[in-house]
């Protein structure tokens, strides 16, 4: 490490927005939060409320208990609230709630919400339902159990709309994952629509908003970056698009990471330009801390690559709209 700034070699940090945490994420951190305010702790967390170990084990430290199923609940704590993660959920599970006496909270992010109820008006309307995700992702589990057992067929890849053989060729719906790369799930429609030309579209774009924002900001800083770093976690979907994205703009290499710790200093021998983003379930303290580790290694310059700003806020659950949410209760992800 260099002993003075003087030193240190210079490096821009080109710095994307939008980045990290989406509506839907931060609605559903919220509601665990003040689930815990309201209630007390335990709070129970069906599966992990983001894909975001930091996240996890910070709602860890503040009372939350995270289980895969229902059944894992004890007895003695049945009347504490249990949360659905924001991926949304089969509909079997809030019915398993209700028979378990279970007091629910559905932190589905609603723009998962609107496509289970697109895939949902497509099968009411006599179509065949082709969901375009990746498998066993839990939004794709989730919104394929919003309807019955082989209602709903499953297209991963150009080379699935290639080979898939429908029920009905010219009574087919489509909606998609949410989380998904804009230009390979457009070559994925692109074929289905040149082999099944009655597909009919969902009623709004399945693909949401922060998707679309943060992979336009990545494919405009991409351009002349020596690296590019993401952040976010292994099993986070729109956050493995952006290092594809970022490659396939024009930076020479694009990684992802979870924490500062993860960096491989060598990487950067020479680099003098490195994109920097984060997926909509990474909180802003990371990219701080990623920051701060460039700024004591490098004489870095960070240099804003803003595309939109984006606007969006869902509200919580009715039962908690009463309970106070301040900065402080949110710094430890937002970095305030």
């Amino acid at each position: 490490m260099a002993s003075s700034s003087v030193a240190k070699k210079p490096i821009t940090l080109r710095l994307c927005g939008p980045r990290g945490f989406c509506a839907g994420v931060d609605r559903a951190i919220q509601i665990v939060v003040l689930a815990l305010k309201e209630y007390g702790a335990p709070v129970y967390v069906r599966h992990e409320i983001v894909h975001n170990r930091y996240v996890v084990e910070g709602l860890e430290a503040k009372g939350a208990i995270f289980v895969e199923e229902l059944d894992e609940i004890p007895a003695e704590h049945r009347k504490q609230p249990v949360v659905f993660s924001a991926h949304g959920v089969p509909k079997s599970v809030p019915a398993d709630a209700t028979e378990r006496n279970l007091f629910y909270l559905d932190a589905t992010c609603p723009l998962v919400s609107k496509v289970h109820k697109q895939a949902m008006r497509h099968q009411k309307l006599g179509r065949h339902v082709v969901l375009i995700g990746h498998a066993g992702h839990p939004e794709v589990i989730g919104t394929m159990g919003q309807l019955p057992e082989g209602a709903v067929s499953l297209v991963e890849t150009v080379e699935d709309a290639e080979t898939y053989m429908p029920p009905d060729a010219d009574n087919l719906g489509f909606v998609t994952q949410t989380t998904l790369s804009v230009d390979d799930t457009a070559g994925v429609i692109k074929r289905l629509h040149e082999r099944f030309p009655n597909l009919t579209a969902p009623a709004a774009d399945s693909i949401c908003y922060a998707t679309t924002n943060r992979q336009e900001a990545v494919k405009q800083a991409a351009p002349g970056c020596d690296h590019f770093i993401i952040v976010g976690a292994p099993n986070s979907s729109n956050s493995k698009r952006l290092v594809e994205v970022a490659l396939r703009a024009g930076a020479r290499k694009s990684v992802l990471v979870q924490r500062a710790s993860e960096i491989d200093w060598d990487d950067f021998a020479d680099v003098s330009t490195m994109g920097l983003s984060a997926g909509a379930s990474a909180p802003e303290v990371i990219v701080n801390e990623i920051i701060e580790a460039f700024r004591e290694r490098y004489g870095a310059v960070v240099e804003l690559a803003d595309t939109v700003e984006e606007t969006e806020n869902f509200l919580v659950n009715r039962e908690l709209r009463h309970v106070p949410l301040t900065t402080l209760d949110m710094a430890w992800v937002n970095g305030e």
